[in-house]
């Protein structure tokens, strides 16, 4: 177990292709799978992993994500001793770099006793166990270890992500960009292991030289003057950094294979308790293949969709291929094809809204709503 690790999560979003669902919050707290947050799989990760020292770096529309973390004691971490720590991005101050907000919190890492450090993204959705990378990064005693996935399909997944190129000795000679030309690829989990002295050296001098606008930045810029070694994880990795890219992992879930692994394969991903009463399915209604979360009200047909808390579906609408995020009401006649729907809307009566799987069609958060 990794009890002389310190997780530190950097959430410096790139939200340029998925604004539609970021306007009032953070990729990481965009609702998932019904009722799961995006920044719940790389924090289970770390728990599961005996990580008990977590840092959460956040910007200015924190709001949702903060409430939904609270004191950490959905992971174990609301603790006398280590636990969760958020560090939030003031608002007149939401220029900041990630560089600068962990700068500006150094005596975090002065003051934690733990000696080394897993630095990581978060928008990375994985079921993974970092004992065995932890393991060889001490083995190989390298100076900084990245994670990785292989991949046989880079011309339709991982569309901008980070690329490694590695020698037969796993070497990391530099770092590219999944431009979308080779199938074959090397990607960059954003996740590095490293002595927690390494990262405090990179930051300063970063601050230093006023360069990089990133911890990611700054470490990649160190793969030619350090020993920097690669990790190759074997599971279910999809990258949520677009619109495309987050409904496709959300039909994933729809898959029993991808969705035992992800969410027990090496350990159980936790998430916010809200008790809320079963979903009611009323005569007529008619689900298949479907994720349905619960305090829901069924009267209608949903299929191959991913539904949250507290969605009313009525008699004679339809749903096929969607995802709905909690507080929603589907008036009855409606029908939804390849659509995501956000917080707090009402789709009006026979309402007929279709998408396709690239481009489906999306309703931003509704914040007139009467339960906001």
């Amino acid at each position: 177990m990794l009890k002389n690790y310190i997780g530190l999560l950097m959430l410096n979003d790139q939200e340029d292709d998925i604004k539609s669902l970021t306007k009032t919050r953070p990729i990481a707290s965009i609702p998932i799978g019904g009722r799961y947050r995006i920044i719940d799989f790389v924090l289970s990760n770390m728990v599961n992993s005996g990580i008990h020292t977590i840092g959460v770096f956040t910007n200015a529309k924190s709001r949702s994500l903060v409430n939904h973390l609270g004191s950490g004691k959905s992971w174990d971490l609301h603790r006398k001793i280590n636990g969760l720590f958020i560090f939030n991005f003031t608002p007149d101050r939401s220029y900041l770099r990630d560089i600068d907000a962990l700068s500006d919190n150094m005596e975090f890492l002065y003051r934690a006793k733990q000696e080394y450090v897993i630095v990581s993204s978060y928008y990375m959705v994985c079921n993974m166990d970092y004992n065995e990378a932890a393991k060889y990064h001490q083995e190989s005693a390298s100076d900084i270890t990245l994670l990785y996935k292989k991949t046989n399909k880079g011309k339709k997944h991982y569309q901008n992500c980070s690329t490694l190129y590695i020698n037969e000795e796993n070497k990391v000679l530099s770092i590219g960009k999944n431009t979308g030309k080779d199938d074959k690829l090397n990607i960059s989990m954003e996740m590095f292991i490293m002595k927690k002295s390494t990262l405090i050296t990179i930051v300063n001098k970063c601050i230093q030289i006023g360069y990089h606008n990133s911890i990611k930045a700054a470490i990649y810029n160190y793969i030619s003057k350090l020993d920097v070694n690669a990790y190759e994880f074997k599971g279910y990795l999809q990258c949520i950094d677009s619109i495309k890219n987050y409904y496709r992992t959300s039909m994933d879930m729809l898959n029993p294979k991808i969705i035992k692994e992800l969410f027990s394969s090496n350990g159980l991903i936790y998430t916010k308790s809200k008790d809320e009463a079963p979903t009611k399915y009323f005569n007529g209604a008619k689900v298949n293949n479907a994720l349905i979360s619960n305090g829901c009200i069924l009267k209608g047909e949903i299929e191959k969709s991913v539904i949250s808390r507290w969605v009313t579906v009525d008699a004679g609408a339809v749903i096929k291929n969607c995802i709905v995020f909690q507080n929603c009401e589907i008036k009855k006649g409606c029908k939804l094809t390849n659509v995501i729907v956000d917080k707090n809307n009402i789709i009006n009566e026979n309402t007929v809204l279709v998408g396709n799987d690239e481009f489906p069609v999306v309703i931003e958060k509704n914040l007139d709503y009467k339960y906001l």
